[in-house]
C-alpha cells in the first residue's frame, strides 16, 4: 500500500462536523515512486482527520491525484498517527500543540530522565512524573490526560474501523460520542443510530457480534416501532404490527412470552407505554399527553378581547373595500376573542384575507408601530416557501416553526424550548396540516401560555410526512374555537381551479373537468404519450414567456416511465440544454448543470435555507456548486448535493405550502396506489393562475372516486379530552 510519512503543518479548511480536512502536509518519507520528488516538500492533501494536530508525525496512505479547480492534492484513504520511539521523536511528540502543559524545556527533561520508556512511565502512572525537578501536580495532570486522550482517540478510530466503519463514519462516531467511547462499543453500540443509518449499524453488529443478543433484540424492538410510525404516521401500534415487522425487517421471531418479557422490560425502563392493547414509544406518547396539556394551558389563560370588534371589523371593510362573508367575520372575530381558533378551508376559500384582517385589527387594537409588531406578532408555516408566502401576502415577516424556534441540527433540540420561551402574543401559523406531532409539540413548549394561537389550514391536504394527525385530532376533540370555510370566491366568470378541488374533496367530479376553462384545461393523452404532450406543452409555454420560474410540473412519484426522475432529464433538456458556457457535475448518475431549477430537500438553518425551497444552480467550479434561493446563495460540495434535486418536476408531497403560477400535473394509470383524492386535491390546489392535467380521465375521475388513506393510530384526540376533563388548570 502506497504511503507518505511527514506532519501537518497548515490547516487551509476544516469541516468540524464532518472532519474534512484540507492541509499542507510536510512530505519525510514514502515508498510511493511517483512522490520521491516531493520528499522534504510540503504538498496540498485532503480527507477525514478526527483530531487535527500540526507537528505530529503521520503516515497517510491514499493517492496524488488533479483536482481540476485545485490542482494537485494528496487524496488520504486512510491514516495512522506514528507512535515515537526515539528520544527526539518523544522530545517533539511532548512539546506539540497535542500534549497540554508541555513545553520543550519541560520535554526534554521528562525524557533525559526517562529516556526511550518515557511515554510507558507516564501512561503507567501519572505520579511518575512528579519525579521530574519543578514538576507540580497540575502540570502532570496536564500531560497525563493529554497522553490518555490520545491513546483513546487513535485506539478508537481504530476499533471502528475494524468492525467496519469508513474513515469519515469513525471521524462522526468520535466526534460525536467520545466521551461514551466505551459505552458504544459495549451495550449502548445501538445508539450510533444517530449518525448512522440503522440498516448499515444492524448489519456491522451482526457481522460482529452476532443475531441474537438482547442489545441488538432490543434495539430492533425500538426500531421497528419507529419504522411504523415513519411508514403509517402512528404514534402507537398493536403487538401483532410488531411481531410483524421484527420478523420481516430483521429476521427477529419471538415466541408470546419472550415477546411480554421485552415489552415488560422496556416499559419499566420508560422507553414504551403500555395502554391496553396499543403499545407507544414514550416519545410520541409524552409528545401527545404533553401537547394536550399545553394547549389547555393557553386556552384556560383570561383571553384579550378587542372591544367593540364588530365596529372595528365593519371599519376595516368600508377601508379595504372588502365584503367578507359570515364565515370569515366569524373567523377573524373568533380568532381575536379566543385564545385557541382553527380555521380550515380550501383554495379560494379566503384564508390569507382573513389572515392580513386578523393582522390588521391586531395592530390597529394595540396600536403597534415596526418594533413592536416584531416583538409582538409571529407568523409561521413549516416550510419555507409556505412562510415567504405568507410574508408575500401581509406584508410583515414570516418564519419557518424551526427558524423561529432556533433549531440546532447537531442535537435537534431548540433554543426557545419548556425552559425558554419566546414572547410573541399573536402567533399565526399556516399550513398545519403538515406539522408533525414531533414540531407541534416542540412549537407549544416554545411559545408563551399567554399566547393568541390561530392555527390555518385545509383539512382535505394530505397529513404531515412525520407521525401523527395534529390538525385533524385538534378539530375532531371539539374543545377549540373551529371555523370551517366553504364558500369559494371565483376568480372569474369561466375560472374553476377551486371548484375542482371542492369537487375532488367531495367525491362529485362533474363533467365540467373535461371542460376548457380560463384557468384549467385536461390534455387527454396515453400514458406511453405524457412526456411528449407535457414536452409540447411547455413549448408553447415558452414561446408565451411563461419559464420555469413560474411553471411547475407535479407528479405523484419518482420512478417510472412517468414519474419525476425522467420527467426532470425531459425538462432539463427543454429550459437548461447542454452548453459550452455551462459548467457540469455529475452526482449519483445525475448532472447538474448553472441555470438547473433545483429543489432543497433538508432544512439546513444555518444557510437559511429549508426543505421545499426551489432555488437555482448560479455556479459550478470543481467540486463547488453555488444555488440561489431567492437572493440566499448557498454553497455546496459536491458530496452534499444529496441534499437537493432537480425541481423541474417534484412530487406533490414536496409541493405542499407552495404555489405556483402555473401547474402541470400528469395523470396516468402507471401511477397505481398513487392515485387517490386527497393526493390530486393537493396538487389541484397548488395552481394560483392555471392548471394542466395531462394523461387518462379514467385514472383522474378514478382518483378522485378513490378515498384511500391510511387511517393513522393517534390518540391526541383521546389526550385533549381527557386532559379537558381533569380538574381545571390554574
Amino acid at each position: 500500500m502506497n504511503y507518505i510519512k511527514g506532519k501537518l503543518k497548515k490547516i487551509i479548511f476544516h469541516n468540524n462536523e464532518s472532519g474534512y480536512v484540507v492541509a499542507l502536509f510536510r512530505v519525510k518519507e514514502t515508498n510511493d515512486a511517483l512522490m520521491r520528488e516531493k520528499v522534504n516538500k510540503s504538498i496540498t492533501v485532503t480527507g477525514v482527520f478526527t483530531d487535527v494536530n500540526i507537528d505530529i508525525s503521520m503516515t497517510l496512505y491514499g493517492s496524488y491525484t488533479n483536482n481540476e479547480r485545485f490542482g494537485m492534492q494528496y487524496v488520504v484513504d486512510s491514516y495512522e498517527i506514528d507512535t515515537p520511539t526515539t528520544k527526539e521523536a518523544i522530545i517533539e511528540f511532548l512539546s506539540s500543540s497535542f500534549i497540554d502543559g508541555c513545553g520543550e524545556k519541560t520535554a526534554k527533561k521528562i525524557v533525559d530522565h526517562f529516556g526511550e520508556k518515557t511515554l510507558e512511565k507516564i501512561k503507567e502512572n501519572r505520579d511518575n512524573l512528579m519525579e521530574i525537578d519543578g514538576m507540580t501536580t497540575i502540570r502532570a495532570a496536564k500531560i497525563y490526560n493529554s497522553l490518555q486522550n490520545y491513546n483513546k482517540s487513535s485506539d478508537a478510530i481504530l476499533k471502528f474501523q475494524n468492525l467496519g466503519f469508513t474513515i469519515e463514519e469513525c471521524s462522526r462516531i468520535y466526534n460525536k460520542f467520545k466521551d461514551r467511547i466505551d459505552e458504544v462499543l459495549g451495550d449502548s453500540f445501538y445508539d450510533l443510530k444517530e449518525i448512522i443509518d440503522f440498516r448499515k449499524l444492524d448489519s456491522i453488529y451482526v457481522n460482529n457480534f452476532g443475531n441474537d443478543t438482547s442489545t441488538r433484540i432490543y434495539a430492533c424492538f425500538l426500531e421497528s416501532m419507529q419504522m411504523l410510525s415513519n411508514y403509517n404516521g402512528d404514534t402507537y401500534y398493536y403487538r401483532e404490527e410488531i411481531t410483524a415487522i421484527l420478523d420481516k425487517e430483521f429476521n427477529i421471531i419471538l415466541g408470546e412470552e419472550v415477546f411480554e418479557e421485552i415489552l415488560s422490560e422496556l416499559a419499566s425502563n420508560k422507553k414504551i407505554y403500555l395502554v391496553d392493547r396499543k403499545v407507544y414509544l414514550a416519545k410520541y406518547y409524552e409528545e401527545e399527553e404533553n401537547i394536550a396539556k399545553n394547549l389547555k394551558i393557553i386556552d384556560n389563560k383570561k383571553i384579550d378581547k378587542i372591544s367593540k370588534l364588530e365596529e372595528k371589523l365593519q371599519d376595516l371593510e368600508n377601508r379595504l373595500g372588502i365584503d367578507y362573508n359570515v364565515d370569515q367575520e366569524k373567523a377573524i372575530m373568533g380568532a381575536l376573542n379566543n385564545n385557541v381558533t382553527i380555521i380550515s378551508g380550501g383554495p379560494g376559500t379566503g384564508k390569507t384575507t382573513i389572515i392580513n384582517a386578523i393582522t390588521k385589527l391586531y395592530i390597529e387594537d394595540k396600536k403597534l408601530g415596526p418594533a413592536d409588531i416584531m416583538e409582538t406578532i409571529a407568523l409561521l408555516a413549516p416550510t419555507g416557501r409556505a412562510s415567504k408566502k405568507m410574508a408575500s401576502s401581509t406584508n410583515l415577516p414570516a418564519y419557518t416553526i424551526h427558524r423561529y424556534l432556533k433549531w440546532y441540527k447537531d442535537s435537534n433540540d431548540f433554543f426557545y424550548n419548556e425552559h425558554n420561551k419566546t414572547s410573541h402574543r399573536l402567533i399565526i401559523v399556516d399550513e398545519v396540516s403538515m406539522i408533525d406531532i414531533d414540531l407541534f409539540n416542540a412549537l407549544l413548549n416554545g411559545i408563551s401560555p399567554g399566547v393568541k394561537l390561530i392555527l390555518v389550514g385545509d383539512t382535505f391536504q394530505l397529513p404531515s410526512v412525520g407521525p401523527g394527525l395534529v390538525l385533524d385530532d385538534l378539530i375532531s376533540s371539539d374543545y377549540f374555537n373551529y371555523i370551517p370555510l366553504n364558500q369559494i370566491y371565483r376568480q372569474s366568470d369561466n375560472s374553476y381551479i377551486p371548484y375542482l378541488a371542492k369537487e375532488i374533496k367531495n367525491n362529485e367530479l362533474s363533467e365540467e373537468f373535461l371542460t376548457k376553462k380560463d384557468d384549467y384545461s385536461f390534455f387527454q393523452t396515453k400514458s406511453n404519450q405524457i412526456k411528449d404532450a407535457i414536452e409540447q406543452i411547455i413549448r408553447i409555454s415558452l414561446s408565451k414567456k411563461i419559464d420555469e420560474r413560474s411553471m411547475q410540473v407535479l407528479a405523484p412519484m419518482y420512478k417510472g416511465e412517468n414519474g419525476i426522475d425522467n420527467l426532470n432529464s425531459v425538462l432539463q433538456s427543454i429550459y437548461n440544454p447542454r452548453s459550452d458556457d455551462k459548467s457540469e457535475i455529475n452526482y449519483l448518475d445525475v448532472t447538474y448543470r448553472e441555470g438547473d431549477k433545483v429543489l432543497q430537500l433538508v432544512n439546513d438553518l444555518d444557510n437559511n435555507v429549508f426543505n421545499g425551497d426551489i432555488g437555482y444552480i448560479e455556479s459550478i467550479n470543481g467540486n463547488k456548486v453555488e444555488i440561489d434561493f431567492e437572493g440566499n446563495t448557498v454553497e455546496y460540495e459536491k458530496k452534499n448535493l444529496k441534499q437537493i434535486k432537480h425541481a423541474y418536476a417534484i412530487t406533490i408531497h414536496k409541493s405542499q405550502g407552495s404555489e405556483f403560477e402555473h401547474v402541470i400535473m400528469p395523470i396516468s394509470t402507471s401511477y397505481y396506489k398513487m392515485l387517490y383524492n386527497k393526493l390530486v386535491y393537493t396538487g389541484v390546489s397548488r395552481a394560483k393562475k392555471t392548471l394542466t392535467i395531462v394523461g387518462d380521465p379514467m385514472a383522474f375521475a378514478r382518483a378522485v372516486a378513490n378515498n384511500y388513506s391510511a387511517n393513522r393510530k393517534t390518540s391526541l384526540k383521546t389526550k385533549i379530552i381527557e386532559v379537558y376533563n381533569e380538574q381545571k388548570v390554574t
